[in-house]
C-alpha cells in the first residue's frame, strides 16, 4: 500500500476549517494593510536560492530539493518564498509601481529536514513583502501586521523579539569580532558550527546544540558595532514600535536562517515556547535584490507556517467556522423519482444552492440515515406521490417534522 511521502501530510475534509480559517484571516490582515496578492512557481532555477537565500545556509547546503530537467537545467522546488517574490519584482518590473509594492502569497514551500509537529517537508507558507523602500517605520508597520495576524487567530500568548544586525558595510568588523571570540573554541563547538565559522559565522549564534550555548551567550554583540546609519534605523524602528504599542524584547543573538537579512530581524515566539517553537519571523533584506541582478532596492518581510497556526488552533482547542455543507439532501424511491430529483437539484445547483443527492438505489431508510450522518439539516423526498403531484415531502432532520410543500416552494425555501 502506498503511503504519503515523510514529511508531507494530507489535509482531509473535516480539517479543511481550519486551514480556511487561517487563509481567510490572512487575506484580511493584508488587505488591510494594503498588500495584494502573488502565485508563485513551485520551482525555480536553482541559482536563485543559492545566491540569494545564501550557500552557507542549511536550507541550500542540506534542505533544498534540487533536480535536473529534460532540458539540463537545474531546478529547485521553491524553499522559501522572498527570493521568488524578489525574482518576480525585477522580472515584471514592478519598480516602475508607486513604492513600496507591498505583496502577499500563500503556498507550498519544500525543505528536507526532519519531520516534527507543525513542521514538514512540504509545508504552506503564508508571507508578506514590501519592497522599495528603505524606512524603518516600514519595518514596525511588518511587525505590527504579523503581531495582529497572530492576534486576530486567537492563539494564546506570545513575545515579539527583535534584532539589529546591521548592514554589509559594518557587518565585516562584527563577524571578525566573532569569529576571533569563536577561534579559541573552535573544538568545543558542534560540528555544524565548526562549518559555521568557516561559511556563515553569523550563524553560529543560532545554534541550538547544548555544548554551544554557553560560547554562543559570550560573543559579541551585533549592536556594538553597527554604523550610524544603522544605529539610527534601528532605534528608529523601535520608536515606531512604541507608537504601534507593540511590545517586544530584544535578543541579541537573534539573526534567522537566511543570508540575505540586513538591519532588522524579529519573531514572534509563544512565551512558553521559546524560539524552536516561533510562530514566524522575518526582517529587512536591502541587499537581495541587488544580488539577484537588479539595482538596489531595500525591501522587508515576514513569513509564518500555516500548519504552525493550524496546530495552535487545534492545541487550544479555538473554535472556527465551519464550512458550509449542503443546503439539502434530495432522496428518491423508484426511477422516475430519481429523474425527477436530478432535474430539481440540478435547478438548485444553478440558483445557487448546495444539494446532495442520493445515489446507489438505497432504501428510503438508509437515504436520511445518509443524510443524519453529513448533517444536513433538510431532506426533500421524491417518490411516485411527489412526481404526480409535483411536490416534495420536506423532512426537518432536527425535529423529524415533515411537510408536503410544491417543488417551487421549495426552490425559494433554498435558495
Amino acid at each position: 500500500m502506498y503511503r504519503a511521502p515523510r514529511g508531507t501530510t494530507d489535509i482531509l475534509p473535516e480539517q479543511q476549517a481550519y486551514w480556511r480559517y487561517v487563509e481567510q484571516k490572512a487575506a484580511r490582515i493584508c488587505r488591510l494593510y494594503g498588500y495584494e496578492r502573488i502565485d508563485l512557481p513551485m520551482f525555480e532555477d536553482t541559482g536563485l536560492f543559492t545566491r540569494g537565500v545564501g550557500e552557507g545556509t542549511d536550507i541550500v547546503e542540506k534542505e533544498m530539493y534540487v533536480f535536473e530537467d529534460r532540458g539540463g537545467n537545474s531546478l529547485a522546488l521553491r524553499p522559501e518564498g522572498t527570493a521568488s517574490v524578489c525574482r518576480a519584482y525585477l522580472e515584471h518590473g514592478l519598480h516602475n509601481r508607486p513604492q513600496p509594492v507591498k505583496l502577499f502569497y500563500i503556498g507550498p514551500a519544500f525543505r528536507y529536514e526532519r519531520p516534527q509537529a507543525g513542521r514538514y517537508r512540504q509545508h504552506n507558507q503564508f508571507g508578506c513583502e514590501a519592497i522599495g523602500d528603505a524606512d524603518p517605520a516600514l519595518d514596525a508597520e511588518v511587525i505590527d501586521m504579523a503581531w495582529q495576524f497572530f492576534f486576530s487567530l486567537g492563539l494564546g500568548l506570545f513575545t515579539v523579539v527583535i534584532n539589529s544586525i546591521g548592514c554589509r558595510k559594518c557587518r565585516t568588523e562584527y563577524l571578525s569580532a566573532l569569529k576571533e571570540h569563536y577561534r579559541p573554541h573552535i573544538d568545543d563547538v558542534c560540528p555544524d558550527c565548526q562549518v559555521r565559522f568557516r561559511k556563515n559565522p553569523l550563524r553560529l549564534l543560532d545554534c541550538k546544540n547544548p555544548r554551544c550555548q554557553p560560547i554562543a551567550d559570550g560573543a559579541p554583540k551585533s549592536a556594538d558595532y553597527l554604523c550610524l546609519e544603522c544605529t539610527e534605523h534601528y532605534a528608529e524602528m523601535k520608536r515606531h514600535l512604541g507608537i504601534l504599542e507593540i511590545p517586544f524584547k530584544e535578543d541579541r543573538r537573534l539573526v534567522r536562517g537566511f543570508d540575505y537579512y540586513t538591519r532588522t530581524v524579529f519573531e514572534v515566539q509563544p512565551e512558553a515556547g521559546g524560539s524552536q517553537s516561533s510562530l514566524g519571523g522575518g526582517g529587512r533584506y536591502d541587499g537581495l535584490l541587488e544580488e539577484l541582478g537588479g539595482k538596489p532596492t531595500p525591501g522587508v518581510g515576514f513569513a509564518t507556517g500555516i500548519e504552525r497556526m493550524v496546530l495552535g488552533l487545534t492545541r487550544e482547542n479555538i473554535p472556527v467556522p465551519p464550512i458550509p455543507g449542503p443546503e439539502v439532501f434530495i432522496a428518491h424511491l423508484g426511477n422516475e423519482a430519481r429523474d425527477a430529483a436530478m432535474k430539481l437539484a440540478a435547478t438548485l445547483r444553478r440558483k445557487g444552492a448546495a444539494v446532495l443527492i442520493s445515489t446507489g438505489g438505497r432504501s428510503l431508510k438508509a437515504q436520511l440515515r445518509q443524510a443524519n450522518n453529513l448533517g444536513i439539516p433538510r431532506v426533500a423526498i421524491i417518490g411516485e406521490d411527489e412526481v404526480r403531484t409535483g411536490t416534495v415531502m420536506l423532512r426537518d432532520m432536527t425535529t423529524s417534522r415533515q411537510e408536503s410543500v410544491p417543488v417551487e416552494k421549495l426552490v425559494e425555501l433554498v435558495v
